[in-house]
């Protein structure tokens, strides 16, 4: 298989790292042919903390995809979260020259939307259009072409910081690998999930994962809101470590295995055995105890979810409800107490429209990973057909801001 029919997404995230390979099938279908996952120990809360062990674990997730696919990996499309990742609404306006709205018009729209004052250590990641306004003619998605004499567009910036970005590619790099571009996660996500009608009647991504959870909020198949919290599935595990007395791989283990998000859902006579620290014998405890531990602190992370949704303003806009992904959605009782805290419908995240090894890749802890490969897909079919504007937003300009930085780490 030669590189160019391959396309690698890697999610490099806090608890693991996982390397998807695909190739474009028919119709725009990716093939899963591969995949590999490690456990990542130099992240804490997404950003990377230690180059050298990210470097050891994004190594061994990729040797394991490239066996498995039969091929060399050289470049992949890498996600990015964290809580430094900052979402803002702007909007330019401009004089359209000849009266009717050519490319350069768009082009000149965005950079308008994009004179927003950004700090000198943060840099724009995504430049996400939401809608054109033609002569107060709103909600047009593609305007080239139409007639008129002003051109609006509102957009949604996603910026992060400048150092955090550089040492997910500096990590890539001392991996052997090329970048081909990096995407915001709960966005790659957010492909993988959804369904064209969610986003068009208006819907919430919460992706779950092991050290952060991340939001979109989409409506009228436009991004509205993005933003990313500093708790996940770790702050879990180092609950139940703590509560139980149990050494943290064992607690990642039961949390797997036995976590349940709502006491009400466990009966009182079931039991888990507990491994203890320091060589002493393992203990027989209910289950309860443990759903106990784990209640209050999903419902703290969904909670926040809703005030960040409130707070956003755009709650009243998600009327197909919330899409919980990531590894910890798959705890047991996640959606029930979702529905509860958020008191809309509330579904579990599993990745779409994939072929190959789709039974493999089945999982919401997956969907960061699937999405990249889509979103690296998508990227590779812009040379042979068109994208909306509303689409090619979402993937023009990226590269060429990003390419400073993979110059200066070369």
């Amino acid at each position: 298989m030669s590189k160019s029919e391959l396309i690698v997404g890697l999610d490099i995230g806090t608890t693991k790292i996982c390397a998807v390979v695909g190739e474009l099938g028919d119709a725009g279908l990716v093939e899963v042919v591969g995949i590999g996952t490690s456990v990542s120990t130099g992240l804490r809360k997404g950003v990377v903390v230690n180059i050298e062990q990210t470097v050891q674990s994004v190594r061994k997730a990729l040797e394991e995809a490239e066996l498995m696919a039969g091929c060399e990996i050289h470049a992949v499309y890498v996600g990015i979260a964290g809580s430094h990742i900052m979402g803002i609404n702007s909007h330019g306006v401009i004089a359209v020259k000849g009266g009717e709205v050519a490319q350069r018009d768009i082009e000149r729209a965005l950079d308008a939307a994009r004179a927003v004052a950004i700090p000198a250590d943060r840099e724009v990641i995504h430049i996400l259009p939401q809608e054109y306004i033609v002569d107060d003619q709103r909600g047009i998605a593609d305007p080239l072409g139409m007639a008129g004499v002003r051109l609006e567009v509102k957009v949604h910036i996603v910026t992060g910081a400048v150092s955090s970005a550089q040492n997910i590619v500096r990590s890539c790099h001392r991996s052997g690998l090329e970048v081909s571009d990096i995407a915001l996660e709960s966005l790659a996500s957010a492909k993988a999930v959804l369904t064209e009608e969610e986003r068009e009647i208006g819907v919430a991504l919460v992706d779950l994962g092991g050290g952060t959870t991340d939001i979109a909020v989409f409506a009228n198949d436009a991004i509205k809101h993005t933003a990313v919290l500093a708790l996940g599935g770790q702050n879990l595990t180092n609950d139940i470590a703590f509560g139980l007395r149990t050494p943290m791989a064992s607690a990642e283990k039961i949390k797997l295995k036995y976590g349940c998000a709502l006491s009400d859902m466990v009966r009182t006579d079931e039991f888990i055995e507990v491994p203890s620290v320091g060589g002493r014998e393992p203990r027989r405890l209910s289950r309860q105890v443990l759903a106990e531990i784990c209640e209050p602190r999903m419902e703290e992370i969904l909670y926040l979810v809703d005030q960040t949704l409130v707070r956003s303003g755009y709650k009243d806009l998600i009327g197909a409800g919330v899409v919980l992904t990531g590894g910890t959605a798959l705890i047991e009782g996640c959606q029930e107490l979702g529905e509860q805290i958020f008191n809309l419908p509330t579904r579990i995240g599993y990745p779409r429209n994939v072929g190959g090894l789709k039974d493999v890749v089945n999982s919401p802890k997956f969907a960061t990973a699937v999405g990249l490969l889509r979103y690296g897909a998508e990227k590779e079919n812009q040379g042979q057909k068109k994208f909306t504007n509303r689409e090619s937003g979402m993937f023009n300009g990226v590269l060429s801001r990003m390419k400073k930085w993979f110059a200066d780490i070369s």
